[in-house]
């Protein structure tokens, strides 16, 4: 990213942007039943959007721990750096979904968020939002769905590295996807990656022939159509029926 692109970008971070109350993301970054006065004292919160080049850092392993961040738009990934040099994709961000709370405990992020395309996030100030939920108890409860949802998702990305084999470890994935993108009004069964299979192969923990050999297997089965980066679920109900039947197997 050059010079001028990174003014240009400094610069549409300081615009006035719409108030959340007028997002049409409301409904996934914000709890409902809040009241008009609660919704403007979150506009205020929320008084900066940062936008993020395809490539970038939102933040990196070891920066201090500021704020938490709304995706507006865009795809993030999360990855640390191994033992052995390597970088290993820890979780997927798509719009109206938060990260950065890596940090919260310790007060620095513990891995890099990087933009899988060019991306515009929600800046939240976290000693802002706890002061402000002490005030208003449903934001309060809200925020702690929301971290709760995100220890889930490390459970069960523990469990299926765990335990699947690596074919069902794809199907997982996708449908764990197409259940998110449904939740944001998307079509739950066609859709883009945006991500590559290597960034995906390290996320479930496979080797990149690993990974395009499942799809290819998927395909072959009439189960997923894969064209490139866009993939279409022919049959969900089978796809389910395979992780149902590997749970059972267990």
């Amino acid at each position: 990213m050059n010079e001028l692109s990174r003014q240009a970008v400094a610069i549409a971070a300081k615009i006035p942007q719409p108030a959340c109350s007028q997002c049409n993301l409301q409904e996934l970054c914000l709890p409902v039943g809040l009241t008009t006065a609660e919704l403007s004292t979150i506009d205020h919160l929320v008084s900066e959007r940062r936008k993020i080049a395809r490539g970038d850092a939102l933040f990196r392993s070891g920066e201090r721990f500021t704020a938490i961040y709304a995706v507006k738009l865009g795809f993030f990934k999360t990855e640390v750096l191994s033992e052995d040099g390597r970088h290993q994709v820890t979780n997927f961000y798509m719009a109206g979904e938060v990260l950065g709370m890596d940090g919260i405990s310790a007060e620095s992020h513990h891995c890099d968020a990087i933009a899988l395309e060019d991306s515009e996030v929600c800046l939240i100030p976290f000693q802002q939002l706890e002061s402000i939920s002490i005030k208003v108890p449903t934001l309060q409860r809200h925020l702690h769905r929301v971290m709760s949802r995100e220890i889930v998702r490390d459970q069960g990305m523990m469990m299926m590295l765990g335990a699947m084999r690596a074919e069902e470890r794809v199907v997982a994935f996708l449908l764990n996807l197409s259940q998110r993108y449904t939740a944001r009004g998307y079509a739950a069964a066609d859709f883009n990656l945006r991500m590559t299979r290597e960034e995906i192969g390290s996320y479930l923990g496979l080797k990149l022939e690993t990974v395009s050999r499942a799809f290819s297997h998927l395909q072959e089965d009439g189960l997923v159509q894969v064209e490139k980066k866009h993939i279409r679920l022919v049959d969900t109900t089978k796809l389910k029926k395979m992780l149902s039947q590997e749970s059972t197997a267990r």
